[in-house]
């Protein structure tokens, strides 16, 4: 909104700094910042007169979690507005990309939302039908990957190569929806400590937000030999508006947390970050960038494959943070050193820009 405003007026005087990109980047994410503080405290009291008894607190979770009960969940629905208000400021509203994530998150974010209100409204952390959720992903997930594709390629980079591509055809369609959908179930499967999933969200976020900016410009694409997608520059404000929104999330999720952002936020910000690789085409380097949230998902996949085979357990319990709560490290130290291994895991992430 602003930035067409500033263009039709042609940039005069403090305007020309809507020109850039990176200025809009960090005005977005102090607006999202500052929208989700001044909402969080009426927002969360809203959750908490409207749920009464709160998430459902599983029995046979690690005994530790029992003491959060009564604690509202949907707070992802305050990152929801607060990034969706900041990017209406300062994003390009013509520019496709933005929209393909936008629906996304939004998308996922309702289909969250009612798994929420479900589990909520019958007091048991049984929600939506897992059957049903992934449908309706993959459905808005296969509709952003067409909006996508109809403005770039597809064509799947290979990181540390130069111009390495592997053209999939009708497949990447396929391909596209099943990392939006994976990186958003990954994401949810994650939230599971006060935390533990929105700060390696904000980590990504802040790592995909170079990535695209960088992707967006030819000058620097080119020197990098990774590939050139026009436009995509601004999912660099997408991105900032993800952190912003994020770290307000954080100063009432810290622990002990005031709200968990349930399926509503988790959902949301995974299928985000999922779309914002595809649109990028760098969706190998997602894998290693959020390999956190590949390992939890792993862990589960693992853990019930096997069962189901020989009844057995490979981890005290699933996803991995919670074996690691078993062990008896603490609910922090657990969270602290999740938080450790995604900054090294966007460093890896970082590197193939330029290991090449």
């Amino acid at each position: 909104m602003l930035y067409l405003l500033a263009e039709a007026l042609d940039y005069a005087g403090p305007l020309n700094l809507i020109r850039y990109q990176t200025a809009r980047a960090g005005a977005a994410l102090m607006t999202a910042l500052l929208i989700g503080l001044i909402i969080g405290p009426k927002f969360i009291d809203l959750l908490r007169v409207r749920q009464g008894k709160g998430q459902p607190i599983r029995e046979d979770g690690p005994q530790s979690h029992l003491a959060k009960r009564g604690t509202p969940t949907m707070g992802g629905l305050m990152i929801v507005i607060s990034l969706t208000l900041s990017l209406l400021l300062f994003m390009d509203l013509r520019n496709p990309y933005v929209w393909a994530c936008v629906a996304v998150t939004v998308g996922f974010g309702f289909i969250g939302f009612l798994d929420d209100w479900d589990k909520v409204r019958k007091a048991s952390h049984r929600g939506v039908s897992g059957r049903t959720r992934l449908l309706v992903e993959f459905l808005v997930a296969m509709i952003a990957a067409w909006l996508v594709v109809d403005q770039a390629n597809t064509v799947i980079y290979i990181p540390f190569f130069q111009y390495t591509g592997v053209p999939l055809g009708w497949f990447y369609y396929l391909f596209a929806a099943f990392v939006i959908v994976g990186a958003g179930n990954a994401v949810n499967l994650t939230d599971g400590l006060d935390g533990l999933a929105i700060m390696p969200v904000i980590i990504a976020a802040g790592t995909f937000a170079l990535i695209a900016y960088l992707v967006g410009r030819a000058d620097f694409s080119a020197y990098l030999g990774i590939p050139h997608v026009p436009g995509a520059g601004e999912l660099a404000i997408f991105c900032a508006t993800i952190m912003g929104a994020g770290l307000a999330f954080l100063w009432f999720n810290a622990p002990p947390a005031a709200v968990f952002m349930g399926d509503t936020g988790s959902l949301a910000l995974g299928g985000a970050l999922g779309a914002i690789a595809v649109a990028t085409h760098h969706e190998v380097v997602l894998a290693i960038v959020g390999g956190l949230f590949v390992f939890e998902a792993l862990s589960v996949i693992i853990q019930v494959f096997w069962f189901k085979r020989t009844g057995k357990r490979v981890f005290r319990m699933a996803p991995i943070h919670h074996h690691f709560e078993q062990l008896g490290w603490s609910e922090s130290k657990v969270v602290i050193r999740f938080w450790i291994v995604a900054i090294v895991l966007a460093l890896i992430g970082l590197s193939t820009l330029k290991l090449r």
